[in-house]
């Protein structure tokens, strides 16, 4: 009789944790819909000051909007969500065998103003994703993904990713249509409330005077911004490396 009512206690608490883990999962990461439309985060002097200083070593030089010196131009690039896609890849165990995961968003926003005369004195705004509108190739990873957790991305605190653009080394000089510059940026990246220095490798091309497309990449740790993994019996080794980047298409606005 006691042996019964024990087993019994057992399986009604293994039920609430059942039952938690499926709150955890499928509530608490809410339906993945943006609280609001990303809007293009504006272009500050500051940045362009500072990239100027850390691309040439000398001081300050701050970015010119006409034309600078005969057949030099600045022109001013748009991300095109349409055209552009952020993502996240880690590996992990799933039900005992192995799985790459990929998780990919359209739902990101900047901008970027050259002088096609002096990529030195290049300026970038923030760069933002919405981390709420990742997918993967599982919605209950998906939601497990912007529960508290992980990003915690169905709260509207966590729901942005940021990265703030600090210094630029590998680009100067003039440059052609069809060009393709290869450089580093780094900066502050935004994650879950917490921020870190973070440089990416970039490369980007300058397919004429109304487009260019590039890419962008870094690997990160989740334990830098404190994204922990639910602990349950179907998921497991989980890497702490994570590789995020961006590949977009900018157009001239």
């Amino acid at each position: 009789m006691r042996r019964s009512l024990v087993l019994g206690i057992g399986a009604a608490v293994l039920a609430v944790a059942g039952a938690a883990f499926a709150y955890l999962f499928w509530f608490a990461g809410g339906s993945g819909e943006p609280s609001t439309d990303l809007t293009t985060p504006e272009l500050t002097a500051t940045t362009s000051t500072s990239l100027a200083s850390s691309s040439s070593g000398e001081g300050s030089q701050p970015a010119t909007t006409g034309n600078t010196e005969a057949g030099s131009r600045s022109l001013t690039f748009i991300i095109d969500p349409d055209q552009s896609t952020a993502r996240f890849e880690l590996d992990e165990v799933l039900n005992g065998s192995p799985k790459h995961v990929v998780g990919t968003t359209d739902q990101v926003a900047g901008q970027i103003r050259v002088n096609e005369a002096d990529l030195s004195s290049a300026e970038f705004s923030d760069i933002v994703v919405n981390a709420r509108t990742f997918t993967t190739d599982s919605e209950r990873r998906d939601r497990a993904i912007r529960g508290p957790i992980i990003l915690d991305s169905a709260s509207d605190a966590f729901e942005l990713i940021t990265f703030s653009v600090t210094s630029v080394d590998g680009i100067e000089g003039p440059v052609q249509t069809g060009e393709t510059v290869d450089f580093t940026i780094t900066g502050d990246l935004t994650v879950k409330g917490t921020t870190e220095e973070v440089t990416f490798d970039a490369s980007v091309t300058f397919v004429d005077e109304g487009t260019i497309e590039g890419t962008a990449s870094a690997e990160i740790t989740r334990d830098m911004f404190g994204i922990g993994i639910p602990s349950v019996p179907s998921v497991a080794d989980v890497t702490n490396e994570v590789l995020i980047g961006i590949e977009f298409v900018a157009l001239a606005g």
